[in-house]
């Protein structure tokens, strides 16, 4: 199973048979389904769609494919080349283009990529759009443009700079006192784009970078994930250059990770926290994260006088519960910073940047930045399906079973304990049972998670 379509765009690994893999048939199939899409829901004459890509390997082929395709359909693209999610997404208002699509398959190792297709606002389509876009797909419902219509490129290599102007010019990020900081900071740009704009977002607010794995060449120095079993070097190095801490993104930019100046992680879902703290001592509100995020950011967010909820996992999902909120902040456990002064989407560059502006301004090192919020652990583990395992059966079998538990099964289910929780939900990317527990110790969690797969395992009788 390694082309998987979803509402939120097709992701696959290259090479293989078509309807299988990420092949160049499957690439043009999809393009041409959203392209028709935005066609049958307007009435204007010209559209335009903002294309960006990160810098897999595959990268080139995919977006000579995609932009080829949607010309070939008359519409009007314009090419950011090599670029990040959030780049896109800013760049697609800005535009007053009628939609986007990001080349990238975000965290997933090299040999895969995808098609993330976004609104006339910059942000992920609904469900209800993307699955739209499936039944086109099916049915190859396509009608291309004769040779007087066809759409043009408009090459435009400037939105990396424009996007890193948009952050510095937010209200609560404070250039001068991260100057004044003097801040030393190694990154690791996983030979992505994120190797271009974050040492280029940092040293416009003064930073000295030491730059790792920054060539953006897409030849992934380690698994892409931003966790603590791939940042090895980087902690590595955050010491020996005695840096203040360290910066880590995912090849498309919209997940992030820091390291404290110790070379311990500073926890992939305390960044989001972090953030919001700041955040939310500027400008008291409430926030939003998905259930599978540490109860830290609820914590943070009663300390400031804020209102907390948890939405399904899933960034379409996030932004609308935080629309429906009005939250200041909110975003994923992933890394994934929102924060809608700027626009509706996952963005490193604004988690970086007010995360700087925050360690400034208490000026403290990152480690006891860490040690000042509440303590949480997760544990993180999944079950490989089959075609045998049946997971809504799973699923209604632990509802029943903790029936008398804090239970919510509006994604997948998740059952809240007293000082714990578990969150059991099926994989929208992956063939894979997520199996996701927090608790105020790493061994608690660890045993929640052993016990709670032990039960899966009786049940589906594996």
């Amino acid at each position: 199973m390694t082309l998987i379509k979803s509402i939120s765009g097709i992701r696959g690994t290259i090479g293989g048979k078509v309807g299988d893999n990420l092949t160049p048939v499957d690439a043009v199939k999809f393009a041409s389904a959203y392209g028709t899409f935005l066609k049958n829901n307007t009435s204007k004459e010209k559209l335009t769609v903002v294309i960006g890509r990160d810098a897999r390997i595959s990268g080139p082929m995919i977006h000579n494919l995609v932009v080829n395709t949607l010309i070939g359909l008359g519409i009007d693209v314009i090419d950011l080349g090599l670029s990040t999610t959030p780049t896109v997404e800013v760049a697609v208002p800005l535009e007053k283009a009628d939609g986007g699509i990001i080349l990238t398959a975000s965290h997933n190792p090299k040999q895969w990529n995808a098609l993330k297709l976004l609104n006339e606002k910059g942000e992920f389509l609904s469900g209800a759009d993307g699955a739209k876009i499936l039944e086109i797909a099916e049915a190859e419902a396509f009608d291309f443009s004769d040779v007087d219509s066809l759409g043009e490129i408009i090459p435009n290599d400037a939105y990396m700079d424009i996007h890193i102007d948009e952050v510095l010019n937010l209200p609560l990020v404070d250039i001068q006192a991260v100057k004044e900081a003097k801040f030393k900071v190694v990154v690791d740009g996983v030979n992505s784009s994120g190797g271009i704009i974050i040492p280029k977002l940092l040293k416009q607010m003064g930073v000295e970078v030491v730059e790792l794995y920054c060539e953006p060449n897409g030849h992934f120095p380690h698994n892409p994930e931003p966790l603590k079993e791939h940042l090895t070097d980087i902690s590595e190095l955050v010491v020996k250059e005695k840096a203040h801490l360290g910066i880590v993104v995912d090849p498309d930019v919209d997940r992030l990770a820091f390291i404290s100046d110790d070379g311990e992680m500073f926890g992939e879902e305390y960044t989001l926290v972090a953030v919001a703290d700041y955040v939310l001592s500027k400008t008291p509100g409430n926030t939003v994260s998905n259930m599978s995020s540490s109860r830290a950011l609820r914590d943070v967010t009663k300390a400031h006088g804020g209102s907390y909820e948890a939405s399904a996992v899933g960034e379409v999902n996030v932004v609308e519960l935080m629309k429906k909120n009005n939250a200041v902040i909110g975003g994923e456990g992933n890394g994934g910073i929102i924060y809608p002064e700027l626009h509706y989407g996952r963005d490193s560059l604004v988690g970086v940047a007010l995360f700087l502006t925050h360690l400034a301004n208490k000026k403290t090192s990152v480690a006891a930045l860490r040690a000042s919020y509440p303590e949480y652990y997760m544990s993180k583990n999944k079950i490989e399906l089959t075609p045998q395992i049946d997971v809504d059966a799973i699923l209604a079998a632990m509802t029943d079973k903790y029936k008398n538990e804090d239970i919510s099964t509006i994604d997948g289910v998740k059952i809240d304990f007293a000082t714990e929780w578990v969150h059991l939900r099926k994989s929208n990317t992956e063939p894979i049972i997520r199996i996701y527990t927090e608790a105020p110790s790493q061994d608690a969690a660890d045993k929640l998670a052993l016990r709670i797969i032990d039960e899966i395992k009786v049940i589906a009788g594996i």
